[in-house]
């Protein structure tokens, strides 16, 4: 509710008192303010769901009813239905500054009543297997070093942001979910610039040691800062492809398809989960 009312009132002025001085206009500011509040009990803002690439958008595409086009630079916003509740689906693009740019957009031009990156990740919990889904509680930027300057890694220098929580609600209807392979697991989300592919490397010890990361991939928590300093609710699905290894391009390309099937699963169970909270 706190996001429908913001969405009007950042387009209309809420009249606070009815004057008496120019009492008719006053009376139809008033009226127009009851209206409006009538209006917000009924309204039922769309979800946002994000992937980076085209493979991690397509099975939503695929079921999206009622779809519609809309153009923004390199962007292109689809909106439409998924499960009887209005949803937008984009591509980001690969990376922290285009899935920035993408968040931010939906967010100005949506007001969306909540941002869900979905995609695939490189495991480093030992006990996430290829095929499984870790759903994030919460994220860190972790190529975000001014350790220097006296911040904690991943930590945003002179700001409140570095650990980037994933909205409760939205969390526990995820966790909900059985997918078709696999198991669920909850856990940390680390996002950078990198597509790792050597875990072990004595130079990435700090996934482990300083981040206690489960999974890494490079969007998530970049949509997490756009979000939290928004006041958006948002949550990361990630599905793990690979081990963050040698191997982790042959795997990543091969489970693709695959993924963004488990992907659909997670979105289809969220919701029917939120038509069912309203």
């Amino acid at each position: 509710m706190e996001r429908k009312a913001r969405f009007f009132w950042a387009r209309f002025a809420r009249p606070k008192k009815c004057a008496r001085i120019n009492w008719l206009a006053d009376f139809l500011l008033c009226i127009r303010g009851l209206i409006i509040e009538i209006i917000l009990w009924y309204i039922v803002l769309m979800i946002a769901i994000i992937g980076a690439m085209d493979g991690e958008i397509a099975e939503f595409l695929a079921v999206l009813e009622s779809k519609k086009e809309e153009k923004w630079t390199d962007f292109t916003f689809y909106t439409g239905t998924i499960e009887g509740r209005d949803v937008l689906v984009v591509k980001s693009g690969v990376g922290k500054v285009m899935a920035a740019l993408a968040a931010q957009h939906i967010i100005d031009a949506y007001s969306p009543e909540a941002l869900i990156f979905s995609g695939l990740a490189g495991g480093l919990n030992p006990n996430l297997e290829i095929g499984d889904t870790l759903v994030a509680e919460d994220c860190i930027q972790h190529d975000l070093n001014a350790i220097s300057l006296g911040f904690k890694r991943g930590e945003v220098p002179y700001s409140p942001y570095r650990i980037l929580g994933c909205d409760k609600k939205l969390v526990d209807l995820a966790m909900g979910c059985v997918p078709e392979i696999g198991k669920v697991l909850k856990g940390r989300i680390l996002t950078g610039d990198q597509f790792i592919t050597n875990r072990t490397l004595k130079s990435l010890q700090y996934l482990y040691d300083d981040l206690a990361g489960d999974a890494v991939e490079m969007e998530g928590a970049a949509v997490g800062l756009v979000a939290t300093v928004n006041r958006v609710p948002f949550l990361l699905i990630r599905i793990i492809s690979d081990r963050a290894d040698t191997y982790a391009h042959m795997d990543f390309a091969s489970f693709l398809p695959r993924a963004s099937r488990t992907s659909l699963q997670f979105i289809r169970h969220i919701l029917r989960g939120l038509s069912g909270l309203s």
